[in-house]
């Protein structure tokens, strides 16, 4: 098996959920107790975000890329973000990555494809929403990913920072989401959702809501790592 090196810490209730959803992976497949190794750098979220709003790309991709170096050092083998808003800058930090990178958006992608989904909405922080990383590649396949209204992209936006990044899970910001997919259904006629914050499969954990399928990016990301680890 490779070893797997995580960059986490975008938040750190995702990473804790990559852990887990990786070791249950093999926790499936044996009884043997035999898991990959795993190495894990958590990064300062408060950093990243702020060199994010101020929109300089060169010193977050130095920053990731410099994470990965010593996650290389570390011994691993291959690495993953593990947090869909870096995959904004996916591209550029692949290209000068001392170790493959997987991506949470390929890999959400294919399962798109696999589903046959053709109009799926998208849930994600103001970067993921109002960037076009995922609608460059989904478009390529012929899926279109519809984003929520600008009022509804704001409110979801504060309430990942404001509660759902600390590990605040409340029942009436899970109705307002819901409301929102219910909406996106109805209004924008959505045959599905990608929930492209790692940290949503933590507040929406049905399989679907609105009688239309979630798409969870940590499940596939992951079943995507663990595919590449036994290869």
């Amino acid at each position: 098996m490779k070893k797997i090196g995580i960059i986490g810490g975008l938040g750190p209730e995702a990473t804790i959920d990559y852990y887990k959803e990786i070791i249950n992976a093999f926790k499936n497949e044996n009884v043997d107790l035999n898991y990959p190794e795993i190495i894990i750098y958590s990064v300062n979220m408060s950093e990243f975000l702020s060199l994010m709003k101020e929109k300089k790309y060169d010193q977050v991709t130095t920053l990731l890329l410099e994470k990965i170096e010593g996650l290389k050092r570390a011994g691993a083998e291959f690495a993953v973000l593990s947090a869909n808003t870096p995959h904004l800058l996916f591209d550029r930090i692949k290209e000068k990555s001392g170790i493959p990178l997987i991506s949470i958006v390929e890999a959400a992608c294919n399962e798109s494809i696999k589903r046959g989904y053709k109009r799926t909405g998208l849930f994600g922080t103001g970067f993921t929403m109002e960037a076009s990383f995922f609608t460059d590649i989904f478009k390529k396949h012929g899926i279109d990913v519809i984003m929520p209204d600008k009022e509804d992209r704001e409110l979801i936006n504060y309430k990942l920072f404001s509660e759902i990044e600390l590990g605040i899970f409340k029942d009436d910001t899970r109705q307002i989401l819901i409301w929102i997919i219910e909406k996106m259904a109805r209004e924008q006629h959505i045959d599905s959702l990608i929930l492209g914050c790692t940290e949503f499969p933590l507040i929406l954990k049905e399989s679907g809501y609105a009688g239309i399928p979630m798409l969870n990016t940590t499940k596939v990301h992951v079943d995507a790592i663990v595919k590449y680890c036994v290869e």
